[in-house]
């Protein structure tokens, strides 16, 4: 199973927009990346990283909100392991399966399982049951079988239901490129009325040509505009020179990558409360004490943040609340949040034997 996993980490692949985090999967062959369709919604384009994939947009292909299934155009990616799809039948209950992705924004997870129903019928669509868990943010990633196959996308757990969790068969996305295929490449959604495919060559207006029902293409899904407090810290994250829709994570929450530096900024509405924070690096493996004290000395100086210890990570935060940011104050606390995180993070780890958290250096 180790190799498995292994072999999977170039395919995996993280995707953020301003509603929400999931993972995907590069499928080579069809030069596309696989994942949930709730996971897209209401975006013509979305984030996607991964460990051989720069941070960029991508554009919305496909959706199919009955089956839950998106597909992203897949950028050029060199190296990713070419990865198939198992044949029908090919999985038997009692079997072994992986599912792997991104859950709470982690960079890469895995965890095993066993199949226990090849047939859990829900609104007529079977799914396959297993125990292997599944987080938020494992929603669109591959459950893989022992021979690195894959058997199904990750979609949807019981709460409180043991590791109870649900995958959609692998025959249900090859269906889906095949009929996405048929469309010549252009943009397309499925009808949840009448299951005909509505591309944007065919749609009339908003409407499925076929029955008429209202459909959305992801090219017509309106452009993301923030509002009140989000509206002010994009603009600041803007005039630091950083662009916000790479930075977008989900409602309220942003992402900045400055230098070696990763910075999680996020806004909490019903305390007012806005928080910026830097995991800088890991406690060296001895000699901690030079580096206590040379965090303590920095909290005297560097006014409107603080150097903390959280279990072994160093960390640099900025909390504010929103009735005291402007766009003055606000844009020079987060430029000083960004440049310092940058700083610092290096300086540990060359000056006290830092662990690089990020695998930076």
């Amino acid at each position: 199973m180790r190799e498995v996993i292994e072999k999977f980490r170039s395919i995996v692949i993280q995707i953020a927009t301003p509603y929400s985090t999931g993972t995907g999967f590069l499928i080579p062959s069809a030069g596309i990346i696989a994942t949930n369709e709730h996971v897209v919604r209401d975006n013509r384009e979305v984030v996607v990283e991964g460990e051989l994939l720069p941070r960029q947009l991508a554009k919305v292909l496909f959706t199919d909100s009955r089956l839950d299934i998106a597909l992203i155009e897949a950028p050029v990616q060199e190296g990713a392991a070419d990865v198939a799809l198992a044949p029908v039948g090919a999985l038997k209950e009692g079997d072994p399966v992986i599912a792997v992705g991104h859950p709470f924004g982690l960079r890469y997870t895995a965890t095993q399982g066993i199949v226990s129903n090849l047939r859990h019928e829900q609104n007529d669509i079977y799914y396959i049951q297993h125990d292997a868990a599944l987080n938020p943010g494992n929603s669109g990633g591959p459950l893989a079988d022992a021979e690195g196959r894959i058997v199904g996308i990750n979609t949807f757990v019981i709460r409180n239901g043991n590791s109870i969790g649900f995958s959609l068969p692998a025959a249900y996305l090859q269906e889906a490129i095949v009929a996405f295929r048929t469309g010549g490449g252009k943009v397309g959604t499925r009808c949840s009325s009448c299951a005909n495919m509505v591309f944007e060559d065919t749609v009339d207006r908003n409407y499925c040509p076929h029955c008429g029902a209202k459909v959305q293409l992801p090219s017509h899904a309106e452009l993301y505009e923030p509002i009140g407090m989000a509206y002010t810290i994009e603009q600041l994250l803007e005039r630091s020179g950083h662009d916000v829709r790479l930075a977008r994570r989900g409602p309220n929450a942003w992402e900045i990558r400055q230098g070696s530096a990763r910075i999680d900024i996020a806004y909490y509405e019903k305390t007012g409360l806005i928080i910026g924070e830097a995991y800088l690096c890991l406690l060296p493996k001895q000699n901690i004490k030079p580096l206590y004290e040379y965090l303590l000395r920095q909290n005297y100086e560097i006014q409107g943040l603080t150097l903390s210890v959280r279990s072994q990570d160093v960390i640099l935060s900025l909390l504010i609340y929103d009735r005291y940011l402007n766009a003055d104050t606000g844009l020079e606390l987060f430029q000083k949040l960004f440049e310092k995180s940058d700083y610092y993070d290096s300086y540990l780890v060359e000056n006290f034997g830092a662990q690089w958290k990020y695998n930076e250096g």
